[in-house]
């Protein structure tokens, strides 16, 4: 794999509140250049959700209502969000998730496209019993020595996908190829399914 060949690529993970629809508490986007995460350039953002942090979301991440409170509101922060994300394509695991949010709180975003390690995984790794992140690090052993924070905080596992969507990529030749099993249908980015030629 060609990593010079590769499109603005960021590696993003979100963490919201516990409600459905949630509310942001977290976002993390990590740049690859040149097959490696650049965690000098990184972005990451608190914010304080319109709604209360639940108790189960605050045990899985970490975030609570106390910690939260004096950080921006997300009409404080969208708009550095939304210029840093650009148009670069994004990656997550179980992109679709991150992507979906993302998008309700930023309407006028539009990435190129959205790989999802989750789905990459599945075509890489054919078989495995599970295919959750702490499954496939445990599978991939990746280096993990320097991310920043604790499992559940957006820039640990957003750096903890970008390791795994780098050890994948290099079973695939193209950018293309990548692109063709680790987008998702219906989302940015996705290849056009081949038309059947006109039968008259």
């Amino acid at each position: 794999m060609n990593f010079s060949s590769w499109p603005p690529l960021l590696v993003i993970d979100v963490e919201g509140n516990g409600t459905h629809p949630p509310d942001l508490v977290e976002v993390a986007a990590l740049p690859i250049r040149d097959g490696q995460p650049d965690t000098s350039t990184a972005g990451w953002w608190l914010t304080r959700p319109q709604r209360p942090v639940t108790p189960f979301a605050a045990r899985v991440h970490g975030w609570s209502n106390e910690r939260l409170l004096n950080e921006p509101g997300w009409e404080e922060i969208s708009a550095s969000v939304h210029a840093f994300l650009g148009t670069a394509w994004i990656c997550a695991h179980h992109a679709h998730v991150d992507y979906r949010v993302l998008a309700a709180h930023l309407p006028q975003w539009r990435p190129a496209g959205v790989l999802d390690t989750l789905r990459l995984a599945k075509a890489t790794y054919p078989g495995l019993a599970k295919y959750s992140l702490d499954s496939l690090i445990e599978h991939v052993q990746p280096d993990l020595s320097a991310a920043p924070g604790n499992r559940h905080r957006a820039t640990f596992d957003a750096y903890a996908a970008a390791q795994l969507l780098l050890a994948m990529a290099v079973h695939y030749d193209t950018w293309d190829q990548l692109v063709a099993v680790a987008v998702p249908p219906g989302l940015p980015g996705a290849p056009e399914p081949e038309q059947d030629p006109m039968l008259w």
